[in-house]
């Protein structure tokens, strides 16, 4: 089933250039917003399935907006839109609850890929954007005693893949790591996804290195 889609972005021809990219290839574009205020308000009023929100709006600005509209809707997903490749934008845009973080300039073909990930219910996290969470978690105080209480109905295996996870490893290279089958890693996962209330991806390896399981070195 195709996803339900609402374009945020106070430029009306790249509202238009999105909206004809997803029309044309069978993607329901239900809604536009010129800025995070109106994102928040046809987010409420369409309940989406992906919102593609760029993160530069005038008044409320996309990061406030998909706070909010995840905070009401958080069976939706957002895709953060910049033609900034700005560290502390990847940073601010997952922790803010957002499942994948694009450039403007990223092709149609990975356009929709994002958009079909992230409506599934997984996060578009490449290796990159797992770099720019390690180095902003690098330069941070190191949690202290954080670890067993927030992890400490996780198993021995679940951490062995959550800390797979965190180093930006896919499901296809975890199972090989730990030579098991797909359906295993995938289980253990969403059963991780539970004991932690993450959302996704991209918020399992928030946790990994809040709680200090992971920690950032130089060779990350």
């Amino acid at each position: 089933m195709s996803p339900r889609v609402v374009i945020a972005d106070d430029q009306e021809l790249v509202r238009t250039g999105f909206r004809l990219i997803l029309t044309t290839r069978g993607i329901d574009v239900v809604g536009e917003a010129r800025d995070g205020a109106e994102a928040v308000a046809e987010a409420r009023r369409l309940r989406p399935d992906v919102v593609l929100m760029d993160i530069r709006m005038p008044g409320m600005d996309g990061l406030e907006a998909a706070r909010r509209v995840l905070a009401e809707l958080p069976e939706c997903r957002v895709i953060m839109l910049t033609t900034f490749d700005l560290d502390q934008y990847v940073y601010a845009a997952i922790t803010a609850g957002a499942s994948g973080f694009l450039l403007k300039d990223t092709s149609a073909a990975d356009l929709l890929a994002a958009l079909r990930v992230v409506a599934a219910g997984d996060a578009l996290l490449a290796p990159s954007v797992t770099r720019r969470l390690i180095a902003a978690f690098g330069a941070q105080p190191r949690p202290s005693r954080t670890f067993h209480r927030t992890l400490a109905g996780v198993t021995e295996r679940e951490r062995e893949i959550l800390v797979l996870i965190a180093r930006g490893l896919s499901n296809t290279d975890i199972a090989a790591h730990l030579t098991l089958s797909m359906a295993t890693v995938k289980s253990h996962i969403s059963r991780l996804l539970t004991k932690l209330n993450a959302r996704d991806r991209a918020q399992l390896v928030i946790v990994a290195y809040e709680t200090g399981l992971v920690t950032a070195t130089p060779a990350d």
